[in-house]
């Protein structure tokens, strides 16, 4: 075992060959660097917190593996959008959103373009929340400044102690769902998603995808409907959000965004993201 340090986050390696997603092998993960599986410590807390904040950037593509925390964890991201990855599940995260995953739940997190990623630990003996499963939760102006003001390390404990109290009282789930696609286990459908994954205005249908992996096209749809819980189109259409998420953060209009990831019309595209995501894209990126 090595032990690393990235940013302010000390990381314990394992060299398990593992990917992101929890698979053995190339897994079809965005190319970048990649910490392994294994327990990952917080920065060493000031005297008498029970929250603790890292801070480290993430560069395009980089991921750090499945991991696992003895603390509490709210995942979020002050600049660019965040990727978490775990029960199954992946979610998509602009920063006026994060996600508190509990202790001892493997994850994966990366970011799709440079982001500023920023972590609180939340000492389990010494938190009320109870959420045994990933929550997102929405990041309030007040709790954006507060996860700064809580980053100062030479804050008396007094302040600190009731800094940390408005934090818990600010760790509110929001009602937007999240765009989750999971990759299906069949090796001809991940090859298909793989390819879309790379490049999600690829248009083409189950059956043109047939000659090109093997199998036929309903053999395709049905591997899709088992492996990930929904039909290619709908899965098509999560990947097609995903990969418009960070494009938005940054900035690219929705007409650019629709263009760059398969859809004929912008109109189309907001109707898209409002069906799958619950409000339209200027709501959810809205601070």
């Amino acid at each position: 075992m090595t032990t690393t340090r990235q940013g302010d986050m000390l990381y314990r390696r394992t060299d398990s060959g593992e990917q992101p997603d929890g698979s053995a092998g190339s897994g079809g993960e965005p190319a970048g660097r990649e910490a392994a599986d294994g327990q990952v410590a917080p920065p060493g807390p000031p005297a008498g917190a029970a929250v603790v904040v890292g801070s480290f950037t993430m560069d395009r593509g980089q991921w750090f593996a499945r991991h696992r925390h003895e603390h509490h964890q709210l995942a979020w991201a002050r600049r660019g959008v965040l990727a978490v990855r775990a029960t199954g599940n992946t979610w998509v995260l602009p920063p006026s959103m994060a996600l508190w995953i509990p202790a001892g739940t493997p994850h994966a997190t990366g970011a799709a373009g440079r982001a500023l990623f920023r972590s609180l630990y939340f000492l389990p003996d010494r938190c009320p929340v109870g959420w045994s499963a990933p929550t997102v939760v929405g990041v309030s102006p007040l709790l954006r400044e507060l996860i700064s003001y809580l980053s100062d390390g030479t804050l008396d404990p007094a302040p600190r102690e009731r800094a940390e109290a408005v934090v818990l009282d600010q760790l509110r789930p929001v009602s937007v769902a999240t765009v989750q696609a999971p990759m299906p286990r069949d090796p001809r459908a991940r090859r298909v998603a793989e390819a879309l994954r790379a490049d999600p205005s690829d248009g083409r249908t189950l059956a043109e995808w047939g000659p090109r992996v093997g199998a036929s096209g309903r053999t395709l749809a049905r591997a899709f409907v088992a492996d990930t819980g929904m039909p290619y189109g709908q899965w098509r259409t999560r990947i097609r959000l995903q990969a418009a998420m960070p494009l938005l953060a940054g900035g690219a209009t929705v007409a650019a965004v629709a263009a760059r990831v398969g859809y004929a019309s912008p109109s189309a595209f907001v109707a898209a993201f409002r069906r799958a995501v619950g409000v339209p894209p200027g709501a959810y990126f809205a601070p």
